[in-house]
């Protein structure tokens, strides 16, 4: 059983299961045909998000426990919906030692711990111990530390608490012994970088990898899931993050075998023309590849050159340093825009050599086999994983994407010609632990080095800095989207597609409306260009992302825009850094913070805030009911993230997981099935005729969604329209509408149908079918979906 469409709502303490379990009659009505879940098992206390869990045996307590899952799995399956959870296979969370039941085992027991197979720990690395990185200053010369005292049968550290094993503690010991005795050392956090010895979730700390791909460890860390199956709570699952695994083919057949071969889905970032592996057993990824594509469809390729120029100046006038150039920053000295490919090359370098430093280190370790550790072997790995063109490898498929990072690599450092060659005849033994290390530590380098750093660098048009997305390419025509279409139909009808998630950068909503800078580009420039005089930042392309994140989400509160700009641009990590506190950063965050106040407080920035907002906002607004027309309506198993039914104008973590007001979309919704046709304005309701609409005929109706068609779009105006046949379903959507604006309309631009009559389930209206008027059939919404028309 697949699901036709998913919602994807976030479980915690204060939206638990039975929350959700109250809304699964709006969720039915909404036309939702699955809930899908955001991780339910016991987690860090207070976490919002759930994917630190730290205990596998349990629903978590916070969420609703056990209870609230019978519940919510009871009430969904009245009202035939079924029940999507997503689970966490590659790490737990140890922020809280002690809540994490494994991780306590092994802190207090080292080698000797029921769980020490569990955790990927080098214990050579660490002198037989496990490197915790928390204090905020190095041990002392003679092993103290300060804050460190012992309570009992625990060791705190201010606020920090870690086991004391059995019989290494005696009355009248102090701290420094007792610590010296311990199967863990607490070290100063910047080792993290140099000499962490456990596998972590990225670079987070607080996340410790799991070896799931041991038998034991996976059956004991997936009982309670399969419970869930094996009592009819749940019917399909999306696995976080499948390449931290050491074997994801091996861990999705046992997961097969587990859920018998229930819907799984693989939150798996695809590059360019990567496909998942053939084997695989999954229905498909969570779906960032459509959204990219989506997105695309909606960008005024005409709008490149004038954005491109306008980068180019930007960077020409930033100016680069050496220090900036070897971080990945990009120098420009033409009119010519960032080379996309080249920053990330450098992104990636600065996140091998920096925060993840200690994975390439263990790597070396794993070359040497046991020897001595060459440092050119050391500079090898770094820059294959910097050159590396995908997520992973999956040896041996993949093999070829080894063999693009190494020529890559040569022709950047053609001195590592050797060290590189004598690397990659170990990577390509899938059976050797480099190898298979290889493989979980090069998306690591690949998620940090792009998403979170090259991301907030590349500034030309914010839409396309996505998770999931090449900013390199800039725009897709109606045909090269169609093209996509159909091939995704053809390898995975019952993928997931998304335009918003818990992880992407800004919401499908904000995009839209970004997307029309590219419709107005010259505009914008001169807009931009009086935004930095008036309130200077002194970081041009930080600044071209910052404002048009502002415009993108306006409007919205001073609080949420402080946010994204300090963690936007500590993530850059160009002008300021997360951990390096200079006084040339301290000033430039003291004035980044001020252009985000006076685009509340200053008459004349405000403004210009408002006046290019009112240019944008119509368009986006057309662009939005667009992008999600073309998704609810294409291949693969649409979700609609939480409160995405009317507009949600999100920024990045943890602002779109803010609480959603499903009172207010609930009054709405009946409304709708009341027959109201809403116009297009602020409140979002247009958005939520066209979610509801067309998930309930999908839901109800699969029958009129089993091809791919491109319609045939005739006429003066004929680019800024996009059509498709979805097997009886006719999916209809306007794409550049200022273009379409300024042309005085649509005119005599028709689509081309089969005969006979049809109805828009938007309007209700009826349209002679053969050449339809566009005039016509988008008079109330720039979309329209349309079905036979019952005689």
């Amino acid at each position: 059983m697949h699901p036709r469409s998913t919602y994807r709502l976030q479980v915690r303490a204060s939206f638990d299961l039975e929350a959700a379990a109250e809304l699964v009659p709006y969720l039915h009505d909404l036309g939702a045909d699955w809930v899908y879940l955001s991780p339910i098992l016991a987690a860090e206390p207070g976490s919002d998000h759930g994917y630190d869990v730290v205990d596998h045996s349990l629903v978590d307590p916070e969420r609703g426990g056990a209870e609230g899952l019978d519940e919510l799995s009871t009430r969904a399956h009245a009202a035939g919906l079924g029940v999507l959870v997503d689970i966490v296979p590659n790490h737990v969370g140890v922020a809280t030692p002690k809540a994490s039941v494994w991780w306590w085992d092994l802190l207090t027991h080292g080698r000797e711990s029921r769980y020490a197979d569990a955790f990927d720990v080098d214990w050579a690395a660490g002198g037989g111990k496990v490197l915790l990185p928390v204090l905020g200053e190095p041990a002392a010369a003679d092993g103290s530390i300060e804050g460190l005292s012992v309570d009992g049968d625990e060791l705190h550290y201010y606020d920090n608490v870690y086991p004391i094993a059995p019989g290494t503690s005696a009355p009248g010991d102090d701290a420094t012994a007792v610590h010296a005795r311990q199967a863990y050392e607490l070290v100063h956090w910047k080792r993290a970088d140099t000499d962490l010895n456990y596998r972590r979730f990225f670079a987070v700390n607080t996340l410790a990898g799991i070896r799931v791909e041991d038998e034991r460890v996976f059956d004991e860390s997936h009982a309670e899931i399969g419970r869930w199956f094996a009592e009819g709570l749940v019917d399909g699952l999306r696995v976080d993050h499948p390449d931290g695994l050491a074997d994801p083919k091996g861990y999705l057949d046992r997961l097969a075998t587990l859920t018998g071969d229930a819907h799984v889905l693989v939150e798996k970032i695809l590059e360019g023309d990567e496909r998942l592996p053939e084997d695989w057993a999954t229905a498909g990824t969570t779906g960032y590849d459509a959204l990219a594509d989506l997105d695309r469809l909606f960008v005024d390729p005409h709008g490149a050159p004038a954005l491109d120029a306008l980068d180019a100046r930007l960077r020409r006038a930033r100016g680069v340093d050496a220090d900036e150039q070897a971080a990945g920053a990009d120098e420009t000295t033409g009119d010519e825009p960032a080379d996309w490919h080249e920053m990330i090359l450098g992104t990636k370098r600065g996140i091998a050599d920096g925060i993840l430093g200690s994975e390439i280190n263990r790597l070396a370790r794993l070359v040497a086999g046991g020897g001595t550790v060459d440092p050119a072997v050391v500079d090898a790995l770094a820059e294959l994983a910097a050159a590396f063109p995908v997520y992973r490898s999956y040896l041996p498929q993949g093999a070829a994407w080894l063999t693009e990072a190494a020529e890559v690599a040569m022709s950047h450092r053609p001195e590592l010609t050797d060290a590189i060659d004598e690397v990659v005849a170990v990577l390509r033994d899938e059976t050797h632990p480099a190898s298979v290390r290889f493989q979980q530590t090069s998306g690591m380098v690949m998620a940090k080095g792009v998403e979170d750093t090259a991301f907030y660098r590349y500034s030309r048009l914010a839409t396309l800095t996505e998770v999931g997305a090449d900013p390199s390419e800039f725009a897709l025509t109606p045909d090269e989207f169609h093209a996509r279409q159909q091939v995704r139909l053809a390898e995975r009808p019952f993928g997931m597609t998304t335009l918003s998630t818990h992880d992407t950068k800004r919401s499908a909503d904000v995009r839209a409306r970004i997307s029309v800078l590219a419709e107005v580009a010259t505009e914008w420039a001169a807009t931009l260009e009086r935004l930095r005089e008036l309130a200077p930042v002194g970081d041009g392309p930080f600044e071209n992302i910052l404002w048009q994140t502002i415009v993108g989400s306006w409007p919205t509160s001073r609080e949420r825009l402080h946010d994204y700009a300090e963690k936007a641009s500590r993530e850059a990590s160009t002008s300021t850094t997360w951990t390096d506190r200079t006084d040339e950063a301290e000033a430039f965050e003291e004035r980044m913070h001020a252009a985000v106040d006076a685009a509340f407080d200053d008459d004349e920035v405000r403004h210009e805030v408002e006046r290019i907002v009112d240019v944008l906002r119509a368009p986006g607004y057309s662009n939005s009911l667009g992008v999600a027309l073309m998704q609810l309506t294409g291949p693969g198993s649409p979700d609609v993230y939480q409160g995405g039914e009317l507009w949600d104008f999100s920024l990045v973590d943890p602002d779109n997981r803010r609480e959603v007001d499903f009172g207010l979309r609930r009054r709405l919704l009946d409304e709708v099935r009341g027959g109201a046709t809403p116009a297009v304005d602020d409140t979002g309701a247009a958005k939520l005729v066209v979610t509801h609409h067309a998930l309930t005929l999908r839901r109800d109706r699969p029958d009129l969604f089993t091809r791919y068609a491109a319609l045939p779009v005739f006429g003066e105006q004929a680019a800024s329209a996009v059509a498709v046949d979805r097997g009886g379903a006719l999916a209809i959507a306007t794409r550049l509408p200022v273009a379409l604006e300024q042309a005085g309309g649509w005119d005599d631009t028709v689509v081309l149908t089969s005969g006979g009559a049809y109805r828009d389930v938007f309007t209700g209206r009826r349209h002679e079918g053969g050449r339809l008027r566009l005039a016509d059939v988008l008079e109330t919404y720039p979309v329209a979906l349309l079905i036979p028309a019952e005689d």
